[in-house]
């Protein structure tokens, strides 16, 4: 009960520092580093990110697939385990193509607009 109590005194005497959190003319402020405004702007650069290091991994993933398969000699154990990577990556580099569609198309649906 005293841990409640403490915690609780604690956040109400806080609570005006974070009411006061914007800068008054005349002082010293730290400008926002995000360069997105709303969650569908973070969203979509979150994708973007996404779609750059897919771009990246994905030709490394396959010729790393290539690489395993070649080097099997006839080991079924290896050759499955090649083959589940090439697919799998191309599943994942697919979704990732198409994230930026289906982003589209959610923003139209729910009517947002420069997303």
């Amino acid at each position: 009960m005293r841990k409640i109590l403490f915690t609780s005194v604690l956040l109400s005497l806080a609570l005006p520092i974070i009411v006061l959190a914007d800068c008054p003319p005349g002082s010293v402020c730290i400008e926002n580093p995000l360069t997105a405004t709303s969650f569908e702007a973070i969203v979509g650069n979150g994708i973007d990110f996404i779609f750059k290091i897919a771009v990246v991994l994905a030709p490394l993933m396959v010729i790393f697939g290539g690489f395993l398969f070649l080097t099997a000699g006839g080991n079924a154990e290896q050759i499955n385990r090649a083959k589940n990577l090439l697919i799998w990556t191309a599943i994942g580099f697919l979704v990732v193509l198409l994230s930026k569609g289906i982003l589209a198309i959610i923003n139209q649906i729910l009517g947002v607009r420069g997303g």
